[in-house]
Formats: C-alpha cells, sequence, structure tokens
C-alpha cells in the first residue's frame, strides 16, 4: 500500500476491520444533534463561528480513531460530522418559527456545508496528528519496554 493511501483510509496491522470505522462519522453526528437537543451540549448564544461542544467531541473521537490506525480521511469525515449535527439542530430545531422545508434548505446551504468543512478539515488534521502521534510514543515505550525485559 502507497504511503498516500496508507495516510488517507489508514492502516490495520492488527487486523480490525476499517467498515466499523466508517460508523464513526454518522455516529458522532447523531450524538452531537442528540446532545445538542436534549440540553447536554449548549450554544454558546450570539454569533457562534465554531460549536465547541461539537468541536471537542469530534476532536477527541477523532484522535481516538487514528490512535487506532484510521486514516486523515475518516478524522476529517468525522470532525464533520459532529459538526453537521449541532447545525443540525441549530438549524432543524432552533429555527422552529420557519416551515420545515426553509430549515432544510438553511441546513444544506453551500455555504455553510462549506464552511464546516473548512473547519472539519483543520480540527481533523490537528486531531489525527495528535493521535497517530500518541500511537507512535505509545509503540516506542513499549519496544523500549520490551528491549530493556530482554536484556
Amino acid at each position: 500500500m502507497s504511503l498516500a493511501r496508507r495516510l488517507l483510509l489508514g492502516s490495520t496491522p492488527n487486523g480490525s476491520p476499517r467498515r466499523y470505522r466508517l460508523l464513526v462519522p454518522p455516529l458522532l453526528f447523531l450524538t452531537s444533534f442528540a446532545a445538542y437537543a436534549l440540553g447536554v451540549f449548549a450554544h454558546a448564544g450570539g454569533v457562534v463561528f465554531l460549536a465547541f461542544d461539537a468541536a471537542v467531541l469530534g476532536v477527541l473521537v477523532t484522535a481516538g480513531v487514528a490512535y487506532r490506525g484510521a486514516g486523515v480521511a475518516l478524522a476529517w469525515l468525522s470532525v464533520y460530522g459532529a459538526l453537521l449535527g449541532s447545525n443540525a439542530d441549530h438549524y432543524l430545531l432552533g429555527l422552529s418559527g420557519r416551515p420545515l422545508g426553509e430549515r432544510v434548505a438553511a441546513l444544506l446551504g453551500l455555504d455553510g456545508l462549506v464552511f464546516v468543512g473548512v473547519e472539519a478539515l483543520a480540527l481533523g488534521t490537528l486531531a489525527w496528528v495528535a493521535g497517530a502521534l500518541a500511537r507512535l510514543a505509545v509503540d516506542e515505550v513499549r519496544d523500549r519496554q520490551r528491549d530493556a525485559s530482554a536484556e
């Protein structure tokens, strides 16, 4: 497998199936949406450029899946799912005075989707790097311990 493909899609040296990783973005979307809808997460109010709670959820889970060997593409999609869940709550439940079609159109507006995409690219990349570096550090410590116990 080429380096670019491994970075984008990840590697599975322990044989864990990749198809289960594809559940992460929609689950983060549903979790974020439900957390905002139930009041577990809260919008800061005013003009919010980044949904903090959704971003933290996405970044933490993304760092975890990166630690497990997932690629950066899944990191981007995972953070995107979490942030889109926040937007879905805002547009679908927060604008209740407007017709449903108008609320769905606002959620699916290209400018909003692209803005969330840019946030997801930045945050997903940072989370993926953190998770991948944590994995390398843990592997290095394990190798040193194994070498020390073999002596």
